[in-house]
């Protein structure tokens, strides 16, 4: 079975084909530039020494400084990291942004560590790899399991590594200390916008819309709450690692907030149905968003599907077999490196911010979030339906061509 990145390149062979892109460039574009791998030691609380793995990898940086996000998980490897890190780049090309595509983390478990040993461990991270590391060389963000505070720690080191102050090196940091407002509800608002041009061009009334969001994080919750305060769209089913609910009358969603704070899941939520998350997936709603994990929709199941429309909030959360039998039944999905990019945008942002120390209201970083995904929705769409594919293949075909076009205009072929 193929690594997630040799899946990954594959999706890239195909598409190359399809835009007929110089085999040179197509040779660029399969591997990343550089990668990194570092070993961290860190002084425990008890006084032990662990030593933990770290990675960066930086996949192409023909439009700009590579961006992506860090993630602190206990089963990180090199080969996610090098996949998230070819899908940064697409990311940013599809939404018109200046940057290029990289993605870090640690391999470590933060549930059994105290603040002190993350603080330790992130600052850590930083002294191994800084010099690689700035506003115009490379930009990490939080990601899995890392947040503002991590961020903040983080910038901190490489300030005084590197001599000077530099906030933009990260994005994702608190406010107090150079971070955007906004970016905290990036990725669910940004798709919010693409879902909204996605009803518009099928037709559908987002108000009362029937919406199930599997996972219930923080992009989950956000999705879910943005819908029904700003649409009116009725979310009648949620769920987590542990199960999911289902209500017909439709959820509260901060009350389902409060009561997986308290319990620790969404289940057994006063007046609704236990479901589990497979049900979930197969539920008749206008709206399916997937906010978990990866390849959640398969072969197996996509047949089973009856939402009109998916909105992947989640990396890779539909596999391509998947992808094409939903496209044959007529579901409109709209990939993750897009749909997701709100993130993305917000960072980068940040980063302009940072860059000229003028820092914009809510309301301006909103309307600028809406322009970017609306011209990459209308982007990808023109793709889509002059290529006869679905809105993946399009969206992935529309940034490898932008990607293909710097680098053959920097001479790099």
């Amino acid at each position: 079975m193929p690594s997630w990145f040799e899946a990954s390149q594959a999706e890239l062979d195909e598409v190359a084909r399809q835009i007929n892109l110089d085999p040179g460039i197509h040779a660029i574009l399969r591997e990343p530039r550089r990668e990194l791998i570092v070993n961290i030691s860190v002084k425990m609380d008890d006084g032990r020494v662990m030593a933990f793995k770290g990675y960066r990898v930086q996949h192409n940086n023909a439009l700009g400084p590579y961006k992506g996000g860090l993630r602190f998980h206990p089963e990180e490897t090199i080969d996610t990291i090098r996949s998230l890190a070819f899908w940064m780049t697409w990311k940013c090309a599809v939404v018109g942004l200046p940057l290029g595509g990289g993605k870090g983390g640690i391999t470590c478990n933060t549930k059994e560590m105290s603040q002190r040993e993350l603080e330790r461990l992130s600052r850590g991270y930083i002294a191994a790899i800084w010099e690689n590391l700035g506003p115009e060389k490379d930009v990490p963000a939080p990601d899995v399991y890392t947040n503002p505070q991590i961020m903040a720690w983080m910038m901190d080191e490489y300030c005084k590594l590197s001599g000077h102050y530099a906030p933009g090196v990260i994005t994702g940091k608190p406010i107090c200390v150079g971070g955007s407002l906004g970016r905290g509800d990036a990725t669910a608002r940004g798709a919010m916008y693409f879902i909204e041009e996605s009803a518009s061009h099928l037709g559908i009334d987002l108000a009362d819309a029937t919406v199930a969001v599997h996972g219930f994080g923080n992009a989950g919750f956000n999705i879910a709450q943005l819908m029904s305060e700003v649409h009116n769209s009725r979310i009648v089913a949620v769920s987590d690692s542990k199960g999911g609910i289902y209500s017909k009358k439709g959820l509260n969603v901060n009350e389902v907030a409060a009561h997986k704070d308290k319990t620790g899941s969404v289940i057994n939520f006063l007046k609704t149905e236990n479901i589990t998350n497979e049900a979930l997936l197969e539920s008749d709603v206008d709206l399916l968003c997937l906010a978990a994990i990866e390849n959640v929709i398969t072969k197996g199941n996509a047949p089973l599907v009856r939402a009109k429309m998916i909105a992947e909030l989640a990396n890779g959360p539909t596999t391509k077999e998947a992808t094409d039998i939903l496209f044959g039944k007529g579901v409109f999905v709209m990939p993750d490196f897009v749909c997701s990019a709100g993130g993305v945008t917000v960072s980068y942002f940040e980063q302009v911010q940072n860059a000229y120390n003028y820092y914009w209201p809510v309301e301006e970083v909103h309307e600028k979030l809406r322009d970017k995904m609306s011209k990459a929705f209308h982007a990808v769409l023109t793709e889509s339906q002059k290529r006869k594919v679905n809105m993946r293949t399009a969206a992935f075909a529309f940034s490898v061509s932008r990607v293909a076009e710097a680098v053959k205009l920097r001479g790099w072929v």
